[in-house]
């Protein structure tokens, strides 16, 4: 695709007193929780949870179970569209940073974390559907997730990216309802055991359009796997405690919005189905509005589709007609 992108990146604290501005995807975690008269009650909730859980996956040296909290942020990236200053916001992730009580210290964590972005709500809740409107196959668009996989990629070797964050990014995901997963003997001390899925998914090749791979593993105290998506080496090129600020963070947003799957009561085995029909599971103290969330996927989707892809094509549609008049000038 014959187009640069330029990007200029906001950090917001996400914490109990956390409102979402007007340009945050309100289908984000973190904005879901962030709204009605419960608000402070659920981010606080959450924050406690995430805490819990790092505590308990960062045991050693730790005896009270307290020795570490979990400082978010949010990174909202936005990309110029032209060369007037106008931009779109582009991607929404969290970075995690990590408090070292006991030594007093502040440890920078990992970038990536509840991953979100207005043109993958336009791939798949525009396109793709739209695509498929009336087939009786199900088949992907041609070129489907290349402008996207451009833009992050574009993205994470910006030096914009690169003046803020020290390590590439990791994104945590669930996994996919529709695949069956199958423990293999491979077992890191805090990932877990390590899951293989029957076959790849569109998510995995749309993320690997992203330049990332990806590795599946249930972590110590979990119920199922987790997909990490990511560059490089993941084992060996993160620490222990940054790998658990990913995992503590990701599996509450999990516990809270895929309950069946993550807060179920029975934990994964060799052979493993996600089931999101599950009724054997618990309930966070959480309220999380998932019937929204799906239906503003599609407006953020046609938002995109409106703000960024349409100014985006036409831009490039121009600089195109203008390389052409300058060949015909000279000829």
């Amino acid at each position: 695709m014959d187009t640069s992108f330029t990007f200029a990146i906001k950090n917001t604290p996400l914490d109990e007193n956390y409102q979402p501005s007007d340009n945050t995807r309100i289908t984000t975690n973190f904005a879901n929780l962030a709204r009605g008269e419960n608000c402070k009650q659920n981010l606080r909730n959450a924050l406690k949870m995430m805490n819990n859980s790092f505590n308990a996956l960062a045991y050693w040296d730790n005896p009270n179970s307290d020795r570490y909290s979990v400082e978010l942020e949010i990174i909202s990236v936005d990309v110029a569209i032209d060369s007037s200053g106008k931009a779109f916001p582009s991607i929404e992730v969290l970075k995690t940073n990590i408090v070292d009580h006991k030594n007093n210290e502040r440890i920078e964590g990992i970038v990536g974390n509840n991953f979100s972005s207005y043109v993958r709500d336009y791939d798949f809740s525009v396109l793709l559907l739209e695509h498929n409107k009336g087939k009786a196959t199900f088949s992907i668009p041609e070129g489907f997730g290349e402008l996207h996989g451009k833009l992050f990629q574009d993205f994470v070797s910006s030096d914009a990216y690169k003046q803020q964050f020290n390590k590439p990014p990791v994104v945590c995901l669930s996994v996919s309802d529709n695949k069956t997963y199958h423990r293999t003997e491979n077992k890191h001390p805090v990932l877990g055991a390590e899951y293989k899925p029957n076959e790849s998914s569109l998510t995995e090749q749309y993320f690997k359009k992203m330049g990332l791979q990806v590795r599946y593993f249930m972590p110590p105290n979990s119920v199922a796997p987790l997909a990490f998506y990511f560059f490089g080496d993941l084992l060996n090129d993160y620490s222990s405690l940054e790998l658990i600020s990913t995992i503590s963070t990701m599996e509450t947003f999990q516990k809270i919005y895929r309950p069946e799957i993550y807060n179920a009561n029975t934990v994964a085995g060799q052979c493993y189905q996600p089931n999101l029909n599950n009724l054997d599971h618990s309930l966070t103290h959480i309220t999380y509005d998932r019937a929204e969330r799906s239906r503003l996927g599609i407006e953020q989707g046609k938002f995109a589709q409106e703000h960024f892809i349409k100014p985006l094509y036409k831009a490039m549609l121009n600089v195109h007609k203008n390389k052409s008049h300058l060949q015909m000038s000279h000829a």
